[in-house]
């Protein structure tokens, strides 16, 4: 898909649907290290046009991501219904496991918007964010969810999800650069904590640290049972990161 994204999609759904619509999308999860990211954007019918230049995150450099970060927040703000970044720990994600630490991430940032949305615009085919009967595991208010859609590629051809990614993208990038400066072996500055070269060999010297996700089968420690096997899938991975993947 090519072409520059537009809110077709979001003003469909809020003449038929909503009032409120929540754009999110995901980043980091198929990090090795550091959090798992989730980015809102909110939109109403009156939502002007999103800033020129917003892209899916991982088709913008790291520079054009954060030149646009800032003029998305204040779109949103001034011309939406505000946004929000949440992030799940890896300590998080080793608890209640990739999906349920999305979910979390999720209500984190949908807790930031100003008004609350009747309706939510996942990326992708699955809604990770209304699956039931693990609020237990939530430290958010227990608040009822609002429907939610997915849309396959929705980060492409919808803007305002694009302007989640790149919130999402700006924000947890930021994190694992200054994460990095008190792990400086394992590169994240460059690699984000994904499986690049350089991060899978400091593994195998170094071992995992406190910020990567023990739970999952990761290079210099024992695979506990049930783990989660990355290395394979992070190294397609590590080579996206290059162009800006999540």
């Amino acid at each position: 898909m090519t072409g520059r994204p537009t809110l077709r999609l979001e003003r469909s759904l809020l003449r038929e649907r909503c009032t409120v619509l929540a754009c999110a999308d995901e980043v980091g999860r198929g990090a090795l290290s550091g959090p798992v990211s989730v980015g809102v954007v909110a939109i109403t019918a009156s939502t002007r046009t999103a800033p020129q230049g917003v892209r899916d995150s991982k088709l913008l450099t790291p520079d054009a991501r954060t030149r646009l970060a800032p003029r998305i927040r204040r779109w949103a703000t001034t011309h939406g219904a505000g946004y929000g970044v949440g992030h799940a720990s890896p300590a998080e994600i080793d608890d209640v496991g990739i999906m349920a630490a999305m979910r979390l991430a999720a209500r984190r940032a949908l807790e930031q918007v100003e008004t609350p949305p009747d309706l939510v615009l996942l990326d992708g085919n699955h809604d990770y964010l209304s699956v039931p009967d693990q609020a237990s595991l939530f430290d958010v208010a227990e608040v009822p969810l609002p429907p939610v859609v997915t849309a396959i590629k929705a980060d492409l051809r919808c803007a305002a999800v694009a302007a989640a990614s790149i919130l999402a993208k700006t924000e947890r990038d930021a994190l694992m650069v200054e994460l990095a400066r008190e792990h400086p072996e394992y590169g994240w500055h460059e690699n984000k904590g994904y499986a690049a070269p350089a991060h899978v060999e400091a593994l195998r010297t170094h071992g995992p640290s406190h910020q990567h996700r023990r739970s999952w089968s990761l290079p210099g420690s024992v695979p506990a049972a049930g783990s989660v096997p990355v290395i394979e899938s992070g190294a397609v991975r590590a080579s996206d990161e290059a162009m800006g993947s999540r």
